[in-house]
């Protein structure tokens, strides 16, 4: 749980900065997308999240927060292929290890159509403030 604490708080740190320099006073919805190659527990985390938003209150008011899900999305350095981690053939083995230890993925993918292991992630790797919808 520490590093889903961690985590939360260091996403209440950015979003009340970024609400303070927008001149923001009351946050109406908050977008969190939380990327599929991410080492966390999802559940933790939003629990988290909610636990500590209380604690921002006297700072930044929070009405509600919303996760959405952000797919692990590649594109190759050599050829340009762009796909998804859904696209390619895992064995549950590893898919446990890439969830786990989300750099073993150039160990275990490769570029669909030439098969290069140099390619890029474009979404799908962390955390992410996709939106602050709120009131001046």
């Amino acid at each position: 749980m520490v590093h889903e604490w961690s985590l939360a708080e260091a996403v209440l740190e950015a979003v009340k900065k970024v609400a303070i320099d927008s001149g923001i006073s009351k946050i109406n919805r908050l977008i969190i997308g939380l990327g599929e190659l991410q080492n966390i527990d999802i559940e933790l985390f939003k629990e988290s999240i909610e636990i500590l938003k209380g604690e921002y209150s006297s700072e930044i008011q929070i009405d509600e927060i919303e996760f959405e899900d952000e797919e692990a999305v590649f594109k190759c350095r050599r050829c340009g292929e762009v796909w998804r981690l859904r696209d390619v053939e895992l064995g549950e083995d590893e898919r446990e290890a890439i969830h786990f230890i989300p750099e073993l993925l150039h160990a275990f993918v490769k570029c669909p159509r030439c098969n290069s292991v140099d390619y890029e992630i474009l979404s799908g790797r962390g955390v992410v403030i996709k939106r602050i919808e709120g009131v001046k």
